[in-house]
């Protein structure tokens, strides 16, 4: 893998205006889709620290610039660090970013989240844990890890396991992506506002002026629409997606799958054992684990759990899979990950475990998340 180096320094990755009461927190890196890096990161952190602290202060807003909310982590400056310099500093930036999802699903002050584009992987850790997640016609969520040789991540074993069913896990090991629509009907947002009235709603929130959350909601309601599911959509198959998607282990989800196929060529069954089948298997079978183990943590022990994976994921402990599959997916582009090892049946229950075992290794920070902060919402 040849890393590519930029030596320019992006300007106004993040803007942050409003007035004395909102404040409007703004990515700004519309080519990179808002895709979050290290800088960003810290920058949205400290600022929502100063604004929770601030009296005068009652409302957050946070929402993107561009056709994409925010596109995940950036991870191909995160890697290119790993590769040239040493695996913990990917580390470093993931533990910034974990800390950051906590101060939000934590925060004192209400939140909402405008999400009108691309919500993948990180970008929904940005949003999934704020009280309000308003999304669009446009919004697209989405979490893709396995296919590049992750897991899904940000707390998404804790948000994914409490959708409807087994829905959560139909989302985390297809990759699958969820129009508006689909995201306000399985209660992944709270509210659905159609694009054209995104603005108007933004004005009157930027002069909200109590942190009153009946308040916010009744300010909401006035904009919100009724989405329309579509007939084909997955959530309307939610029976057959228990069913399969229940099953013990990851083999069982993809047997289960093709049964029903048989039955019916539905375009959603074919596009989620396309996607698994190209998937990372040791991904897959890590996430399997970690969202049932989600069902019954709290968010914080999700989080803990997420770092652990993703140190181990960089660390190369038991593979080279996420170098390989960024390698493959975001470098090269050659679509062709040789995963390791190459298929379900030869990825062992002690391979998965070793994942989800703490890293005795003196180079690796611990994630420190505070104790003081009620997760009321979560």
């Amino acid at each position: 893998m040849a890393p590519r180096v930029n030596f320019d320094r992006e300007q106004n990755q993040v803007l942050f205006s409003g007035s004395s009461s909102v404040k409007l927190v703004i990515l700004n890196r519309p080519r990179k889709l808002n895709s979050l890096n290290h800088q960003m990161i810290v920058q949205i952190k400290n600022n929502l620290g100063l604004y929770e602290n601030d009296p005068s202060v009652k409302l957050v807003i946070l929402k993107g610039n561009g056709k994409a909310f925010c596109a995940g982590g950036d991870i191909e400056s995160a890697l290119t660090c790993s590769i040239t310099g040493h695996w913990t500093y990917a580390a470093s930036f993931y533990k910034k970013q974990l800390t950051l999802n906590h101060l939000i699903a934590t925060y004192k002050k209400p939140m909402v989240s405008l999400i009108n584009g691309v919500m993948i992987g990180g970008g929904a850790g940005l949003s999934m844990h704020m009280r309000f997640r308003v999304v669009t016609e446009k919004a697209v969520f989405a979490m893709p890890e396995a296919s590049i040789g992750l897991s899904p991540d940000v707390g998404a074993s804790y948000f994914l396991s409490r959708l409807p069913g087994y829905f959560g896990e139909y989302l985390g090991l297809s990759g699958a992506r969820l129009g508006g629509a689909e995201i306000v009907a399985c209660g992944l947002a709270t509210h659905f506002v159609p694009s054209m009235k995104l603005k108007p709603l933004e004005n009157d929130l930027q002069v909200v002026n109590s942190p009153n959350v009946s308040t916010i909601t009744a300010l909401l309601q006035k904009f919100t629409d009724k989405p329309n599911v579509e007939e084909d959509s997955p959530l309307r198959r939610l029976e057959t997606i228990n069913n399969c998607f229940s099953k013990e282990t990851v083999e069982e989800i993809i047997t289960c799958l093709e049964k029903e196929l048989e039955n019916g060529a539905e375009e959603w069954i074919k596009n989620a054992l396309s996607s698994m089948s190209s998937s990372c298997p040791l991904s897959l079978k890590i996430f399997l684990k970690s969202i049932r183990l989600g069902r019954v943590q709290n968010f914080k022990q999700c989080l803990y759990r997420d770092y652990i994976i993703g140190a181990h994921l960089l660390r190369r402990t038991v593979s080279n899979n996420f170098y390989e599959g960024s390698r493959a997916k975001l470098f090269s582009k050659d679509n062709k990950p040789k995963w390791e090892p190459s298929k379900l049946e030869l990825v062992s229950d002690e391979m998965v475990d070793q994942c989800l075992r703490n890293i005795d290794d003196e180079d690796l920070e611990c994630l420190e998340l505070p104790d003081h902060r009620i997760e009321s919402r979560l």
